[in-house]
């Protein structure tokens, strides 16, 4: 298929520098899948209130990636946006704003995400009186499912349909749900449902063993990354740093030591947007060639690092992979 306007400009005018491998990083992406390799996708950060469900959910769409790993924030906030958009704020002059002025959005049940603040009532409350119902059904039953299965139970059920306020094809989450796509959410009690998943429990409404754990996320990435690294293997394809990334990545070194499995595959490609700098045990701003050291990454695997907003960058290159 011919590629489009956008990815004509990109390969006419990104040659150097960050663009270059901005270019490298998407053709390197697209030559591993036309190896029948197989991609996973990391996303830290605010990626889901920066509005990538756009062009992610696309390239769910279009089986250009295969499991996500993301944080919990990622996993609510792309529904939040879903359900509440109307109801948000811009906010252009953040860095102009003063102690009272964000304390008076705090006032206002405003949460803000550097230039854009989610509303409390619409998007946080509106999605816990739909967990509610479903954790207790689960609760109730003594079933256990993973956070992202009780996302998916929510959004399969259509109960959110009434309160759409963006078109459903820009959800990443709609569409995940739609293919069954595997994800693992490491450290999801860090998130707003999980903060108020965890307060259920303390007030003894629901037992802490009717959501499954990161031992048991890791326990399932185990198996599916066995399952799915034959052939050309499976790429990685981080946004961002953080747990996102590191979580899910450890798992070969994992089945490789821990295991003793010798035979693992590493990750057959790798690529990271980030502006994080190399410096001071940054993980988030670590080069490629150190994840060799842990046993993440082969000497011969593919490496890209593009230094650059992952915003700007990460729908481009979706662009390009999606012909545009």
């Amino acid at each position: 298929m011919s590629k489009g306007p956008i990815s004509q400009f990109i390969e006419k005018n990104y040659l150097h520098f960050n663009a270059a491998a901005l270019v490298d990083a998407a053709k390197g992406y697209e030559e591993h899948l036309l190896d029948n390799g197989k991609m996973m996708i990391t996303l830290a950060g605010a990626m889901s209130t920066a509005e990538l469900g756009k062009s992610l959910a696309e390239m769910i769409r279009q089986d250009k990636v295969h499991i996500i790993s993301c944080t919990g924030a990622n996993l609510e906030e792309d529904i939040m946006n879903l359900v509440a958009h109307n109801s948000y704020k811009r906010v252009p002059n953040y860095r102009d704003l003063s102690p009272q002025e964000e304390w008076d959005l705090l006032e206002n049940h405003y949460n803000r995400v550097t230039d854009t603040c989610i509303p409390e009532e619409e998007a946080f409350r509106r999605l816990q009186s739909h967990l509610y119902d479903i954790w207790h059904n689960a609760d109730s039953k003594g079933e256990r499912y993973f956070p992202h299965e009780f996302m998916y139970q929510m959004i399969n059920s259509g109960v959110l349909q009434q309160y759409y306020e963006i078109d459903p094809k820009d959800s990443w989450m709609v569409a995940a749900a739609e293919k069954n796509l595997p994800i693992v959410v490491p450290g999801w009690e860090d998130s707003t449902m999980g903060n108020i998943f965890a307060s259920y429990c303390i007030k003894g409404t629901f037992k802490p063993t009717t959501m499954k754990s990161g031992i048991e996320y890791m326990m399932w990435l185990a198996d599916w990354y066995t399952n799915n690294s034959s052939g050309k293997g499976v790429g990685f394809f981080q946004i961002g740093g953080g747990i996102a990334g590191d979580f899910p990545i450890c798992v070969v070194p994992m089945l490789y030591q821990d295991m003793e499995m010798h035979d693992v595959p590493f990750w057959s490609y790798f690529c990271q947007i980030s502006d994080s700098t190399t410096s001071y045990g940054s993980y988030s701003g670590a080069v490629p060639n150190e994840k060799i050291t842990w046993g993440k990454l082969d000497i011969h695997t593919p490496k890209f690092i593009i230094e650059s907003d992952a915003t700007i960058v990460a729908p481009l290159i979706f662009a390009y992979l999606l012909d545009l």
